[in-house]
């Protein structure tokens, strides 16, 4: 997705704007057991769903936080956070993470950015922030709440 008059040259005056709000996506059990076994993190909360119907105090298994902050890229590469007159964009770390509320087996998230800022690095090299709400369908407070930040090369 792309937006409206939003690129390299005009990217200055979209802070302080929402950028978008991706498609919903579903964290579904399958996802979160790929995640365990690529990270190795098989805690029973995440991937032991007749233990977690029994002991958790979320009534059945939860996402990872890093599984729920992984997400963040692919959905806002969907909005379009990334204009598409830059040749590349790349990761280039977080500030600020906050873990709100668990991300329940099989509920549907989306991730909320807006643009806080902008800094020109020389070379054609420009460093956004973005502050990032995963938000869980039905649920008042979000996932998390991530300031990341991306190298955007002109």
């Amino acid at each position: 997705m792309s937006i409206k008059g939003y690129n390299v040259t005009s990217i200055d005056d979209f802070v302080g704007r929402e950028l978008g709000v991706s498609n919903w996506v579903v964290v579904d059990q399958a996802r979160i057991n790929a995640f365990a076994e690529c990270t190795g993190d098989k805690q029973w909360i995440h991937v032991n769903e007749e233990l977690a119907k029994r002991e958790s105090p979320f009534g059945g298994t939860i996402a990872h936080g890093y599984l729920t902050l992984s997400l963040l890229a692919s959905l806002a590469m969907e909005i379009g956070v990334i204009p598409e007159d830059a040749s590349a964009g790349l990761n280039y770390g977080l500030d600020k993470v906050r873990f709100m509320t668990p991300v329940k087996a099989g509920a549907r998230v989306r991730n909320r950015v807006t643009l806080m800022s902008v800094e020109k690095k020389g070379g054609g090299r420009i460093v956004i922030k973005t502050i990032n709400e995963l938000q869980i369908e039905g649920e008042e407070k979000p996932a998390l709440i991530a300031e990341t930040l991306a190298m955007l090369v002109a």
